[in-house]
């Protein structure tokens, strides 16, 4: 019996034929489960997380371009093996962060850049996961320096005994296993957060994933790129003592200081 004619244009086949490509990377989800072998046997709600990581990847690192269609989900699910509602759970995700859009009769379409919600914790890992541009690290230095000054000097105000306690442990550990450990990385974001909660302030409380995000990778990526030739806990000594003898100006004077270095640090890593 012959093979009907694909009635899909040339264009789509093309996209598709892509993220049939795409798809021979192993999916995230499960580290005990390949995709490529295990697809049928994981979980669909695993399968759509990742893939819609492995889409989001694709799309920032320009794979599928703004105003390009995706394939749709029954060639989709058929060429990943995966149901399609896993699919349509991914595409969904991915709309919540505002990288596409779904209409009727024309598919789903990656939308402009401008639309992305590019501080969404979850985007921002997969940006890491491409090469991210220096016109982009820089953005994310300027973001820090807009909001952390400000929130140390409020923490020095308003902190508890509690949260200065918080602060003080998260410290010790980065003096014991350093920035370049994942213990030591972990303890930052806590020393971050626990400031950030010290502030009182809701609508601050509310970045602070993203800004603890922001923290997170350029720290990470410093280290991927061996970049971490100074010590930058010293910065975060300062920055703590300010606080905790209610000194808001040191420590909004002593975060910028350490945002900055930082940048410095990572400036580094495109020119050596």
């Amino acid at each position: 019996m012959r093979k009907p004619i694909s009635n899909t244009p040339p264009d789509e086949r093309s996209t598709g034929n892509r993220l049939k490509i795409s798809s021979s990377r192993p999916l995230r989800g499960d580290s005990q489960h390949n995709a490529a072998t295990h697809g049928h046997t994981m979980y669909q709600g695993r399968l759509h997380g990742a893939l819609a990581h492995r889409l989001g990847v694709d799309i920032l690192r320009g794979t599928f371009k703004s105003g390009e269609i995706l394939p749709n989900e029954i060639e989709s699910s058929s060429k990943l093996a995966i149901s399609r509602s896993a699919y349509r759970e991914a595409i969904r995700i991915l709309a919540a962060k505002g990288m596409v859009e779904s209409r009727p009769k024309t598919g789903t379409r990656v939308t402009e850049r401008e639309r992305w919600n590019l501080l969404d914790p979850e985007v921002l890992g997969w940006m890491f996961e491409t090469e991210p541009s220096q016109d982009f690290i820089k953005a994310l230095f300027e973001l820090r320096l807009i909001t952390e000054p400000a929130a140390a000097e409020l923490a020095a105000i308003r902190r508890s005994d509690e949260q200065v306690e918080q602060m003080r442990a998260a410290l010790e550990i980065m003096k014991r296993d350093t920035l370049q450990t994942e213990t030591g990385r972990r303890a930052d974001l806590e020393f971050h957060h626990a400031l950030i909660q010290a502030t009182s302030n809701e609508a601050l409380a509310s970045l602070s994933s993203s800004i603890e995000a922001a923290v997170s990778w350029t720290t990470r990526y410093k280290a991927r790129h061996n970049a971490l030739t100074r010590d930058p806990v010293p910065d975060h000594e300062r920055v703590f003592e300010a606080i905790e003898r209610r000194d808001a100006g040191g420590a909004r004077w002593c975060m910028e200081s350490l945002i900055r270095m930082a940048h410095e640090d990572t400036q580094k890593t495109f020119h050596p």
